[in-house]
C-alpha cells in the first residue's frame, strides 16, 4: 500500500494478536478493520487496492473500510489525497506510514526527487505534516513510521534526496532512507510535545513480503529460499499494530521499537537532534512546507 491512514476506536490488541494476509499492510489494515476501525486504504495502484478492499470487506464484514488513491512518491498526489480526506472525513486517530520500497534504480520523479527517497521518506514526511492538523483534532493520536534494523547501516547525506549525489547502491539508498524515518520521528515528537499527538518508529523485523520485487532474479529467488527463516507478514505487523494501539505505547513519543515490539536504541543519527533539525529544513524546502503553503499543522 502507499501508506496507511487509519481512523480508530477499539480495543488495543496484543503482539501476538495478528492473524491475517500476506503484506504488513494489508495486515495491519485487516486487523484493524476487525475491530470495527474506520480504516482508509491509501493505495498507489487501483486494481489491487481494490482487490485488498473486497478482501477486508469480506473477511470483517466491516463497511468502514474505504480505497483512496496515493502515489507517495509524488508531492501532488499526497497533497491531493490530503485535500480530499480533510473535505471527507472528520477524524484521524492513527496514521501508519508504511510505504517502502528498495531495489530500484537512480531515477528522479517528475518533481526532482529521487524516486526511493520520496517513496521511502519525503512522501510520509509531506503526508504526516499534511494531516498534522486532523490529528491534533482527534486526540489522543498517533503516528506509526514503518523503518528497519537496517537503519544502522544507513547515513543522513542530504543530497541524495535530490539525486545531486547518488548512493552506492539501491541498498544503501534503502538503509539511508529508513534512517531518516527513524531521524524524522525523534524530530517530530521534540515539534509535538504537549499536543496530544505522538509519533514512534519501528522494525518489523526480517518479513517474507513482495518488497525485493525489484531485484535480479536471483536476488529473488535467494530472498524465497530463506523465507523459511523469516518472519510472516502477519508476524511482521505485530510491532506497527502494538504502536499504533496498544495500552502500553499510550503517551510514549519519539522512540524507536523492535520487531518483538521491546523499545531500543536507535543508531547514533538518530539521536543526534542537529542532524535531525538539518534533515527537517531540507525536508521542509524540498516539500514545500517552508512557503507555509497548505501545511495543515496549525
Amino acid at each position: 500500500m502507499g501508506g496507511g491512514v487509519v481512523s480508530y476506536r477499539g480495543s488495543p490488541p496484543t503482539p501476538d494478536e495478528v492473524s491475517v494476509g500476506p503484506g504488513i499492510g494489508r495486515c495491519v489494515a485487516l486487523d484493524l478493520a476487525r475491530r470495527n476501525a474506520r480504516t482508509i486504504l491509501a493505495c498507489r495502484d487501483q486494481e489491487r487496492g481494490q482487490a485488498v478492499l473486497e478482501e477486508i470487506h469480506g473477511a470483517t464484514g466491516n463497511p468502514n473500510v474505504q480505497l483512496r488513491i496515493l502515489d507517495v512518491s509524488s508531492l501532488a498526489s499526497i497533497r491531493e489525497f490530503v485535500r480530499c480526506f480533510l473535505q471527507e472525513e472528520g477524524q484521524l486517530d492513527i496514521l501508519v506510514n508504511n510505504a517502502g520500497v528498495t531495489g530500484l534504480p537512480f531515477r528522479l520523479t517528475a518533481e526532482g526527487l529521487e524516486l526511493t527517497f520520496a517513496t521511502n521518506f519525503l512522501g510520509p514526511f509531506l503526508l504526516t505534516n499534511l494531516l498534522l492538523g486532523a490529528l491534533k483534532a482527534s486526540t489522543p493520536a498517533r503516528i506509526v513510521n514503518v523503518s528497519s534494523f537496517v537503519h544502522h547501516k544507513g547515513t543522513v547525506n542530504i543530497k541524495f534526496l535530490t539525486g545531486e549525489e547518488r548512493p552506492k547502491s539501491s541498498a544503501q539508498a534503502y538503509n539511508s532512507s529508513k534512517l531518516m524515518n527513524v531521524v524524522f520521528t525523534a524530530e517530530l515528537a521534540r515539534r509535538l510535545q504537549g499536543t496530544g499527538v505522538t509519533v514512534n518508529a519501528l522494525n518489523p523485523g526480517v518479513v517474507k513480503t513482495g518488497i525485493m520485487r525489484h531485484f535480479h532474479w536471483a536476488v529473488r529467488l535467494l530472498f524465497s529460499i530463506c523465507g523459511i527463516f523469516m518472519k510472516s507478514a502477519e508476524q511482521g505487523a505485530a510491532s506497527t499494530l502494538y504502536c499504533a494501539i496498544s495500552k502500553e505505547v499510550e503517551g510514549i513519543s519519539g522512540k524507536y521499537f523492535e520487531s518483538d515490539c521491546s523499545l531500543a536504541l536507535p543508531s547514533d543519527y538518530a539521536q543526534d537532534t542537529g542532524i535531525a533539525r538539518k534533515l527537517w529544513d531540507a525536508s521542509e524546502q524540498l516539500t514545500g512546507l517552508d512557503n507555509g503553503g497548505s501545511r495543515g499543522t496549525k
